[in-house]
């Protein structure tokens, strides 16, 4: 190292300046921590510039999970359309066939209560984007839950449907094709015994004694007497659902009470019991206990020319057989 001078103005001379360690250790000092100084800012400029290997994985990492929410909503939104659909034909279509009350939007918009309920999702960058995936996908789930519990009861009220069907009355008692057997309708008639004009609460059709006749309608044979005056050995059979069909003025029965019974079984045989002038079956049909025009009740096995022709004799104004 060079030798440095200084003048003293005292002595009018150079002296050589003296060197202590301290003062050596503190300009080395002052040296490093200036470099490290700098060093430091070109590292943090560096840095905020230029990323890092692993700044810029996770960079595309999160383009990439933006990239993902974002075609995640897209198809929840399209599941939704789809959800829309089905409650529209569930509510238009099958409800109404079914006769089934519609579920209300409010219930199938299944709404969410509550403002921190994703309050856990906040603070974040992206934390708009992953609560709006959250809260659809909640939506979507419950939404899904409410039409499948719409379609479990849809299918309980079909199975119930076709039992209603199988047991309401729908066809007639005997087995005539012609429908030249009916000689009576449902109204007012001439009682051909107390020959008076009174209430016809069924249709007669005639047919030889022995003749069988049917069950109109699935159901459970209440009676099959001739304990009620006036229609001599008779069946009456509970259909459900408030239906109930009397046959009356048997010949003898084929069914005893309580027996279950389907459509088109035979449960009797025509005759002439009970207050009768000819072999026939009265037949009436009986709805929540008050006794209807059977007329209306004959379509299972008719065509439309047959059913004009059934309308046409029942509506006869003939004397009736009871």
């Amino acid at each position: 190292m060079a030798n440095k001078y200084i003048f003293n103005t005292k002595t009018l001379a150079l002296e050589k300046v003296q060197h202590r360690l301290r003062d050596k250790m503190l300009k080395v000092l002052s040296y490093l921590l200036t470099s490290v100084f700098f060093s430091f800012i070109v590292l943090v400029i560096g840095f905020s510039i230029f990323d890092s290997p692993k700044e810029k994985q996770l960079k595309r990492e999160i383009s990439e999970l933006q990239f993902q929410y974002s075609l995640l909503n897209n198809k929840m939104g399209k599941m939704s359309d789809v959800l829309k659909n089905m409650a529209s034909r569930d509510n238009d279509i099958y409800r109404v066939v079914l006769d089934a009350q519609p579920i209300p939007d409010a219930v199938r918009q299944a709404g969410f209560g509550g403002s921190d309920r994703y309050k856990d999702l906040d603070g974040y960058t992206n934390s708009q984007l992953m609560v709006d995936a959250t809260r659809n996908m909640d939506k979507l789930i419950k939404q899904i839950y409410v039409q499948s519990k719409s379609y479990d009861e849809l299918e309980k009220i079909a199975k119930n449907k076709e039992k209603m069907l199988a047991s309401i009355p729908a066809i007639e008692p005997i087995n005539d094709r012609t429908h030249t057997a009916i000689i009576s309708g449902f109204g007012w008639r001439i009682h051909p015994i107390y020959k008076v004009e009174k209430m016809h609460t069924g249709i007669d059709f005639a047919a030889p004694e022995g003749t069988p006749i049917y069950a109109t309608g699935d159901g459970v044979v209440e009676m099959a007497d001739a304990t009620e005056q006036g229609y001599g050995n008779h069946v009456v059979i509970d259909h459900g659902f408030g239906y109930k069909t009397l046959y009356g003025h048997m010949s003898r029965f084929a069914v005893v009470a309580g027996e279950k019974v389907k459509r088109g079984q035979v449960i009797g045989y025509v005759g002439c019991t009970g207050d009768c002038t000819g072999d026939h079956v009265h037949y009436e049909v009986i709805r929540n206990g008050t006794k209807i025009n059977p007329i209306d009740y004959f379509y299972s096995n008719t065509s439309p020319e047959e059913y004009k022709q059934i309308i046409s004799l029942a509506g006869q104004p003939t004397q009736s057989l009871d």
